[in-house]
């Protein structure tokens, strides 16, 4: 049965002003809380799917259109309505959609300029495998062992077999490079595209570095879609309580922000690691593409906290 937990709030005072931020509770079977706590999968992961599940129930017409969100999650996964309305709640689910959309809309230019793998790097419940609109395309799903061991029970209760084009790669990147894992794999020195969501806030400046290195030096080039955090110094009096109190959260959780950068910052990092071409977009481009003229009202705060960008070798 369903465990409510929750994720806690954050409280931050500035002169006379006090801003209180409710996060949404976490809702995670008893039994899959206590493999995440064994296992050590990622917390992250699970935030990212209920928030795509929220997505599919709450807001019409879905700006990423999942119909395994909810199923993954499984029949009791339970929205609460109130918490949801909150504008912080509003604004995250916004920017997990919003994300998860632009990859997939650049990954389906890729795929008709002639990618046909698609590598998803700390896929944790990603669903797209199982929505794959693209024939021809190889999934590979790259991720820690125990988040891996985690989604396939999630995956074995709902119903939802592995589809034929996809491949899981089990990869502790403390003893395995990836280029050697995804080799094992049976990844082909065809063109890829790989998709890298929700992760880089949280690595170090050397395993950035290194993973960049591994796509860039494929032998017939690639892309690479991601999200970055802003630094937290180019913040607003405002914004910057808020991000101390989405820190202090996620490091509690035992995963905590590390890497931020100005896009000037990536651009160079990007160009220094072999990237020709480089494109960001921020929140008033993600809301242009995905949010202009809904009924509803979602969009995602500008300025946020955090960018897009795509990389191309």
């Amino acid at each position: 049965m369903w465990r409510i937990t929750s994720e806690g709030n954050g409280r931050q005072d500035f002169g006379s002003l006090r801003l209180e931020f409710q996060f949404p509770c976490a809702i995670a079977p008893a039994s899959t809380f206590e493999l995440m706590e064994r296992g050590q999968p990622s917390k992250t992961a699970l935030r990212v799917a209920m928030r795509r599940a929220a997505h599919q129930l709450l807001d019409r017409p879905p700006v990423l259109d999942d119909p395994v969100a909810v199923r993954l999650l499984g029949p009791e996964f339970i929205v609460d309505r109130e918490r949801e309305s909150h504008p912080v709640a509003r604004a995250f689910r916004a920017f997990m959609a919003a994300r998860s959309r632009w990859v997939e809309d650049r990954l389906a230019s890729a795929v008709s300029a002639g990618a046909t793998q698609y590598v998803i790097l700390g896929a944790g419940l990603d669903t797209f495998a199982w929505r794959n609109p693209h024939p021809s395309l190889r999934v590979f799903e790259v991720d820690h062992p125990a988040t891996q061991e985690w989604k396939m029970q999630l995956l074995e209760q709902a119903g939802l077999p592995p589809p034929a084009n996809l491949r899981f790669v089990p990869l502790d990147f403390e003893r395995r490079a990836l280029a050697e894992g995804l080799a094992e794999s049976g990844l082909e020195g065809t063109v890829a595209f790989f998709g890298w969501l929700g992760v880089v806030p949280y690595l170090t400046p050397e395993a950035f570095r290194s993973t960049l290195a591994a796509i860039a030096s494929r032998p017939c080039g690639a892309q690479v879609a991601f999200d970055y955090a802003l630094s937290p110094e180019s913040f607003s009096p405002l914004r910057r309580m808020f991000f101390n109190a989405l820190a202090a959260r996620v490091a509690r959780a035992g995963e905590p922000f590390r890497l931020f950068f100005a896009p000037e910052q990536l651009e160079e990092e990007l160009r220094r690691a072999g990237f020709r071409s480089v494109e960001h977009i921020g929140s008033e481009g993600l809301n242009g593409l995905y949010f202009h003229g809904r009924e509803d009202g979602l969009e995602l705060p500008s300025p946020g906290l955090g960018r897009m960008a795509l990389a191309s070798v």
